[in-house]
Formats: structure tokens, sequence, C-alpha cells
């Protein structure tokens, strides 16, 4: 028999159960979050949060602490063979974080941990998970203490954060598809260099030689992530890097033989090889994976925790949907479809991410030729900076995307589409003019109404008599794209509803007029009210 019965258990308190735990929070559920280790970690590990997963922690509450505490990063400089090749900038439009933000993991999980504990609920620490029993309507999960007595919990719902060996997954008996990286290994220091480059806190380097990829990143306190993918002469050897290692190497790819590195405090030495892996499902009954626990791959990019906590901002809103009895069960199946898209979009992505990889002496030699001018390149650039950004990123593909038959195709590959995350661009509102993610929130799906002509008088009063047909909050807005506002891809399609999820997406794009399209979509995805 359990000891306690809750909502959901979230076994594993890094950034993405961290994140879970404080989106179901939000929605009323009560959750436990179970951490074998004693405490946040001390190691610093991940450093970069890009854009999107900036506006997913202020859905969460907590994006300008985060902000407070880490370093903008406005651009970085490419350098092949010693020389600079060119630079480029990571400012994007279309979000109020137009930067990418420098901060260490081990103040990551102290910022979540600190806003759980503002929604009332505190990590277990110290607590394993050791045995898990899944059943139709829930699920059973044996823990064991400091003391060594193993306890029962009850819950509807478990979820999976805790790593690559995720107890979770072996008992949902799912595969995790994939095989390890061949050649390829990581090693790391945080260190402030002596050297002949100029020490910015804004500015990210990058420096290509011959099977070597090395990147300096500043650091907040000071200093750099020194962080370098290579070739693995030797897999057997698993030690860090020591100082002597790292200066060697650092002074080989900057053509500074006279570099000199003081480790920082904390200090943070790390060498590491990896797998690119992922989860057959990431759904199983009550059953649910998130993050490390679901999928993996070599952290190429700075893509593991930023894909982490996408999957937790998808999975929260929908998870909390389904327990609440607002929508059906399928629902929460499109979490597993939606993630693994996105996961297997990443890696394959991070294979072909030249600027990261240890190059070969032909791609060493393309650098230094075409370098300069594909550094130059505004398209280039812009195309560069979506991805990196993560904010092009959609699920068009989804059972839960939903386009008016033709309209998906109207204005180019560059129109906006269900499945797209809604752009943060300026609409009048009220007759005034505001940003576009003003209007939405975390909490509640969004429809919205961009007439092309003069509306009826009582058009915006339908719309929220057909939501209110089901209990799943929601809210009308009716707005136009600013004059002189952004064309393309972030411009609002006029004459169209929008239905945009709590994650920001957009779930249904028909006609203006098409009330029967809307009603279908909210049939087919809500529990209608009683």
């Amino acid at each position: 028999m359990s000891d306690f019965c809750r909502d959901v258990v979230v076994i594993g308190a890094g950034p993405t159960g961290l994140a879970l735990a404080i989106a179901l929070r939000q929605y009323g559920l009560d959750v436990v979050v179970l951490e074998k280790e004693p405490s946040t970690k001390r190691e610093v590990r991940a450093s970069v949060i890009w854009q999107r997963a900036l506006e997913i922690l202020r859905d969460l509450g907590c994006a300008d602490r985060f902000l407070e505490q880490g370093l903008s990063l406005r651009q970085a400089e490419v350098y092949v063979k010693g020389r600079r090749v060119g630079g480029h900038t990571t400012g994007v439009s279309g979000t109020a974080f137009p930067q990418p933000l420098a901060i260490e993991q081990i103040a990551i999980e102290r910022l979540l941990v600190e806003r759980l504990g503002e929604l009332g609920t505190d990590v277990r620490w110290d607590v394993e998970a050791v045995a898990l029993r899944l059943g139709v309507d829930g699920a059973e999960v044996d823990v064991r203490g400091p003391d060594e007595r193993v306890q029962t919990i009850g819950c509807r719902w478990v979820v999976g954060c805790e790593g690559a060996h995720s107890l979770v997954r072996k008992t949902m008996n799912v595969p995790f598809e994939g095989e390890r990286r061949i050649d390829l290994q990581a090693v790391q220091i945080n260190a402030k260099p002596d050297w002949k480059f100029p020490c910015a806190d804004d500015t990210t380097y990058f420096f290509l030689e011959r099977r070597v990829c090395l990147i300096a990143s500043p650091r907040p306190g000071g200093g750099y992530r020194f962080f370098s993918f290579l070739d693995d002469p030797d897999p057997q050897r698993v030690t860090p890097p020591d100082v002597d290692e790292m200066r060697d190497l650092v002074a080989r790819a900057t053509h500074d033989p006279g570099t000199r590195l003081v480790p920082t405090v904390p200090p943070w030495y790390n060498r590491a090889r990896f797998h690119d892996r992922i989860a057959a499902s990431l759904r199983v009954g009550p059953a649910m994976l998130a993050g490390d626990s679901g999928h993996m791959w070599a952290p190429i990019g700075g893509r593991g925790l930023n894909t982490g906590l996408r999957g937790a901002h998808n999975l929260g809103w929908k998870l909390a949907a389904v327990h609440h009895g607002w929508a059906a069960d399928t629902l929460l199946d499109t979490y597993s479809g939606e993630q693994r898209h996105t996961a297997q979009e990443v890696m394959r992505q991070m294979r072909r991410n030249v600027m990261e990889l240890p190059p070969s002496a032909l791609t060493l030699a393309g650098m230094r030729v075409l370098g300069p001018a594909l550094l130059a390149s505004d398209r280039i650039h812009r195309r560069g900076r979506v991805i990196l950004s993560e904010l092009g990123r959609h699920h068009r593909t989804s059972e839960l995307s939903t386009d008016e038959p033709g309209r998906g195709a109207a204005g180019g590959r560059r129109a906006l589409r269900a499945g797209d995350r809604l752009p943060d661009v300026p609409v009048t509102h009220g007759g005034r003019e505001r940003r576009l993610h003003d209007l939405l929130s975390y909490d509640r799906w969004t429809l919205l109404e961009v007439p092309d002509r003069q509306p009826a008088a009582d058009a915006a009063e339908e719309l929220r008599r057909i939501i209110g047909r089901f209990p799943v909050p929601a809210e009308v807005h009716r707005v136009a794209p600013a004059q002189g506002g952004t064309r393309g891809s972030g411009r609002l399609p006029r004459g169209t509803l929008l239905l945009v999820r709590p994650d920001g997406h957009i779930g249904l794009r028909v006609d203006a007029a098409d009330r029967p399209s809307l009603d279908a979509y909210l049939d087919r995805w809500f529990v209608r009210k009683s």
C-alpha cells in the first residue's frame, strides 16, 4: 500500500525535472520531486540558455532572475588556423529576449529550486526511486531515504527526468535507440586566460584547428568556459584534463604559445564521451520521459539543457489538461510525437555543425577560403541566428496542428502556419500598440482574431461562446498587425483565427469566419462541459 498519494511524481531534480514541476504547480497539481543527490549540482555543467528557452523561463515565472545573474552573449569571433575569418552577432527579433544567456547549471538549478519553493513545493533530496510499478490508472514508486527505509508513493502520473540510466524508461520497457559516438570527446575547463585576445564578457570565440574545435565563452564571475571537441585516440583515458593539458590545447588552437590559464573557483574540469540516443516512445500509460531520460546526444551547440526545457514546457500544460479532465487522453500522446521530432531534428542539425565539430583538413581549407564570405552574408547570418535561438522550431507535422485546407501553403514557405511558434511582434489591441506575447499566458489557450475588414460587432462574443462550451481555460483577443510591423515569417496573417496553445505554438489556423473548423478542433481535443 502507498504511504502517500500524489498527482505527479517527478524523478530527478535537474533543470528539466525542476522546470516540469514548476509548470505543473502553476496548474495546481500536487507534485513531489525526488532526487537521490543530497542537494543541487555542485558542478557548473551546462552554460548557455538560448532565446527560446528564455521565453520558457518567462512562462515559468523566473526569467528575470536568470537575466540578473547571467551574461548576455552578443557576438562571436571565428578563427581558423590562427587567422580571424569573421564574426557574427547573436541577436534576433520577434522576442523579448534577443540574446542568449551565459549562466551555469549550478546557478540554473538553484534558481529553479527557488521558484519551485515559491509555489509551495520543495525537492525531497537524498531520496532515491528504487522500484516502479505501472498500472492502468496510476503508478507506485518505492523510494529509499537517507535512513535506508523504503516507502511507497502512489501517484496518478510519474515522469522520469533522471538521466541516461532512467528507472522510469526501463520500467516502461521502451528501447533507447541509437549508438555511441566514435572518435569524439570533449574536454573543458573554466579559467581566466592570459592571452593575446581581448577579454569581453559578451563575446564568444571559436578557434578551428586540425581535428580540434575550441570554444571560449564568457562566464558570470569572470573568465571563460573553454570547451573543446576533438578526436579521441585513447578512449580508455577517462580522467579529467588538468591545467597543463588544457593550456597546451588552448595554445595550439589559438596559435598563442604564451597562453596561461588560471582556474576559476569553483573549479570545473571535465572529459566526456557521448551517445546519440532517443527513446522509442516518451509515454507509456501513466509514465513519461523528459530530458536525458528520453533523448541525449553530444552537447554540440549547447542543446541538451535547452531541449530538456522545451520538453518540460510542452509536457506540463498537456499533463495538467488531461489530469484536470479538460482534455482527452490523446492530447498527452502528442507530447511524445512532438518532443521526439524536436530531438531528432536537433541531432541531425548538430551532426552537421561544422562550427563545433573537430574539422578535417578539407573543412579547414574550405573555412579559410569561404569563411569570410559566409560570415559576411546577411542571409546566412539570419538563418544561423534562427537555428541557434531555436525560435524557428515548430510542430507543423503534429496531430495537434491544423490548418484550413489550402491555407497552410498560402504565403509560401515563410508563411506563419499551424505548429509554428507565434512570434512576439507589435500588434494593435484595444486601440493601442502592444507586444503580441503580452496577450498570451502559459496557464491558458489564446484565440486571436486577425480580421481583414471590419468584423461584426458581436464576433468576439460569438467566439467566446464557442470556447466557453469547453472547460479548458482560454481568452479571445482581436488584434491587427501594427503599422510598419515585421514582414515575412513574423507577419500576422490577416483574415484568420489563430488558436494558440499555452506554450505559444499555433494549434489551429483557419479563416476568420470559419466557426465550424474551430468548433471541430475543440471537439477533437477537449471535453465539452456537461
